[in-house]
C-alpha cells in the first residue's frame, strides 16, 4: 500500500484527550485516606491458588487485597451488591483514567448507573509507573482469561481459568446455578498484573508482576459492593496464564471499617442523573 504524500503530516497531529480528569468529580482522597488510619478490621476471605473468593464491603468501608504467600495476580469483579445488574465498567474506568489504574482513580460502574462505585486509596506499587517496555500494573486492560479463548487457541478444555473461577465463585456464592452466574461475569480490574501494549505490533503483553508478599491495594467502597476475586492460574503471568504449570499463591481480602463519625457527612454517590430518553 503507497503511503499518502501527506502521509507524515497526518501523523504529527496531535492528540486531544478524550475525557479531561479535571472534569471529573474529585473524590475527598484526604478524607478517605484519613479515615482508612484507624480503621477497624472486619470480615477476611482467602480466594486459593486457580481459584476465586467472596466477599461483601458495605459502602464506606474499605477493600483491601493483599499478596501473602508469593508474586500473585488477582482478577477482580465488583457488583453493587443489592443489584447485580450494576457491576464494574473496566472500559469506562480505561477512557477515563487510562490503561492502568493507582491510588486517587475510581472504579466506575456500568451503565445506566455509572458512578464510582470505588475509589482505590491506597497501592504499595504505585512506585512502579511505567516501565521501558510501556507495562504497568494494576490493568484495566484485559478481559480475564476464559475457556472460549483457551479451546479457540489450544483446543482443549481448561477448568480453572479466570472466567470460570469468578463464575463457581458467584455461584456458590448466591446459591445460583453456573448458568446463571455466568452471564453475570464481566471484564476485570487484573490486581498486580503487569501488562501493556508492545510498540511494533500493538500487541497485549504481560510480564512477571513485580508484587510481593505483603503489597497491597485498597479501595474505599463508594456503594455497598460484592467483590469476587480469582488468583489468575498465571501466578505472576510472567509466562502463560491459562494452565496449572505457573506457580500460584493465595491473595486475601480484608474488609476494614472507619471508626464512628470519621468519614463526616460523606454519603454514597447517587445514580448517573442521565435522563434516559435517549432523545424520544
Amino acid at each position: 500500500m503507497n503511503e499518502p504524500m501527506d502521509g507524515a503530516a497526518r501523523r504529527a497531529v496531535a492528540p486531544v484527550i478524550c475525557y479531561p480528569v479535571a472534569d471529573l468529580p474529585q473524590p475527598d482522597l484526604a478524607l478517605y485516606q484519613r479515615a482508612a488510619v484507624g480503621a477497624e478490621l472486619g470480615a477476611e476471605v482467602i480466594a486459593a491458588p486457580r481459584e476465586a473468593a467472596c466477599i461483601e464491603v458495605p459502602a464506606g468501608s474499605y477493600l483491601r487485597i493483599t499478596s501473602i504467600d508469593g508474586p500473585q495476580v488477582g482478577d477482580l469483579n465488583l457488583f453493587n451488591a443489592n443489584d447485580l445488574s450494576e457491576r464494574f465498567y473496566s472500559g469506562k474506568t480505561r477512557a477515563l483514567h487510562g490503561t492502568h489504574v493507582t491510588t486517587g482513580d475510581r472504579l466506575w460502574s456500568s451503565f445506566p448507573h455509572l458512578r464510582p462505585m470505588a475509589t482505590i486509596v491506597a497501592d504499595t506499587l504505585g512506585w512502579y509507573g511505567i516501565d521501558e517496555y510501556g507495562g504497568s500494573v494494576h490493568d484495566v486492560i484485559g478481559t480475564r482469561c476464559d475457556p472460549y479463548t483457551g479451546r479457540l487457541l489450544q483446543g482443549t478444555d481448561y477448568h480453572h481459568c479466570c472466567h470460570s473461577n469468578l463464575t463457581r465463585g458467584l455461584a456458590d456464592h448466591l446459591g445460583l446455578s453456573l448458568a446463571d452466574a455466568e452471564p453475570h461475569i464481566h471484564d476485570v480490574l487484573n490486581v498486580f498484573m503487569c501488562t501493556g501494549f508492545t510498540r511494533d505490533t500493538g500487541q497485549y503483553f504481560m510480564k512477571a508482576s513485580p508484587v510481593r508478599p505483603d503489597d497491597y491495594i485498597e479501595v474505599f467502597a463508594e456503594i455497598d459492593l460484592l467483590a469476587v476475586l480469582s488468583a489468575c492460574p498465571g501466578g505472576d503471568c510472567g509466562s502463560e496464564h491459562t494452565s496449572d504449570t505457573a506457580p500460584c499463591h493465595p491473595l486475601k481480602m480484608t474488609v476494614r471499617t472507619p471508626i464512628a463519625g470519621a468519614l463526616g457527612a460523606w454519603s454514597s454517590p447517587t445514580r448517573n442523573a442521565y435522563d434516559g430518553t435517549h432523545g424520544l
